[in-house]
C-alpha cells in the first residue's frame, strides 16, 4: 500500500508540473520564437550550416556543420572539421586540419593542428578546486589560466581535460588519449604519451615524455613522473617516480616488486585455507 501510494503521489506530482511548463512555454513561446540569433551576434556559415560569432576568425575552408556554435572571437584554422552540436567558446583557438566530433565544449582551450577530439569531450572547464573559509563554508578556488593540447594529440570520447588555476594544463604533441579520462587543472602531460581509458589524474601532476598509462590508473596530486614510465592497469601512483620502467599496484612500486607482492599474497592466502 506504501508503494503505491509513493507512485500515486510521484504521477499527480509529475502532473502537476507538466502542467505547470506547458503553461509557461504557452506565456513564454511567443517571445523567444521573436529572437534572431542575427541580433546576438551571429551568422549562419555557409560551409556546412552551423552558426557562427560575427567576431570569430574563421578559415574558409573551415567546415562547421550545421547545430555547431563557434562563439566569439574565436580562431578556426585551414580545413578544420566542427561536427554537429559542438561549442567553441569565446577566444578558442583550433589550428589546421583539426577534426571536433559531435557535442564536443571547448572553453579556455588551445587546440593544436591535426588533432582529433572525438564525441562528448569536455576541455578547459573549471578544474576540482575548493578551500574552507574562517567560517568553515566551502569556497571555489579561481580558476582563470587555459588548457593547451599540442599537435597531433588525439582525445577520446567523453574525455575531460580542466583548465589551469596557477599554471596551464598542457598535453604534450603526438599524446593519445582514450575515452573516459579525466585530467585534473594544472596537470602538464608530456609528448608522445599513452593514457589508457578510464584514467584518472589529479590536479598539478607532472609527466615526461613516453609515458604510459594502463586502463584506470590513479595518479595523487602533485606527484611527478619520469620519461618512458609505464604503469599497470589499476595502478595508484602516491608518490614521485623518478626512474624510467615498469611499475603497477597500490602504491605503485617496480613491477617485480609488485608481482612478489602478489605471489607472496597468494602463498599466504593458500596456507592460511590448507
Amino acid at each position: 500500500m506504501a508503494i503505491g501510494r509513493c507512485t500515486e503521489d510521484l504521477l499527480l506530482s509529475f502532473s502537476k508540473y507538466r502542467h505547470f511548463s506547458e503553461s509557461s512555454s504557452e506565456q513564454t513561446g511567443s517571445k523567444g520564437a521573436n529572437v534572431d540569433v542575427g541580433d546576438l551576434g551571429f551568422e549562419k556559415w555557409d560551409n556546412g550550416g552551423g552558426l557562427v560569432h560575427k567576431s570569430a576568425e574563421i578559415d574558409p575552408t573551415a567546415l562547421i556543420e550545421i547545430g555547431a556554435v563557434v562563439h566569439s572571437k574565436s580562431v578556426l584554422g585551414p580545413n578544420v572539421h566542427i561536427g554537429s552540436g559542438a561549442i567553441v567558446g569565446p577566444a578558442v583557438m583550433i589550428g589546421q586540419l583539426t577534426k571536433i566530433g559531435y557535442n564536443v565544449a571547448l572553453s579556455n582551450c588551445f587546440i593544436g593542428d591535426s588533432c582529433i577530439i572525438h564525441n562528448g569531450a569536455c576541455i578547459g572547464q573549471d578544474g576540482f578546486g575548493f578551500f574552507v573559509d574562517d567560517q568553515g563554508n566551502m569556497l571555489k578556488k579561481h580558476q582563470m589560466l587555459y588548457a593547451r593540447i599540442g599537435n597531433y594529440v588525439e582525445i577520446g570520447a567523453n574525455t575531460c581535460i580542466d583548465r589551469g588555476s596557477w599554471r596551464d594544463t598542457v598535453i604534450g604533441e603526438y599524446t593519445k588519449i582514450d575515452n573516459l579520462v579525466q585530467i585534473g587543472h594544472n596537470v602538464v602531460i608530456g609528448r608522445c604519451c599513452m593514457l589508457c581509458g578510464q584514467v584518472g589524474i589529479a590536479g598539478s601532476v607532472m609527466m615526461g615524455d613516453y609515458v604510459t598509462l594502463g586502463g584506470r590508473v590513479a595518479i595523487r596530486d602533485h606527484v611527478c613522473i619520469a620519461s618512458k614510465v609505464r604503469l599497470a592497469a589499476n595502478s595508484c601512483v602516491t608518490k614521485d617516480i623518478t626512474d624510467p620502467g615498469d611499475y603497477g599496484g597500490f602504491p605503485a612500486v617496480p613491477i617485480r616488486e609488485w608481482r612478489r607482492q602478489v605471489a607472496a599474497g597468494r602463498w599466504n592466502f593458500k596456507k592460511g585455507t590448507s
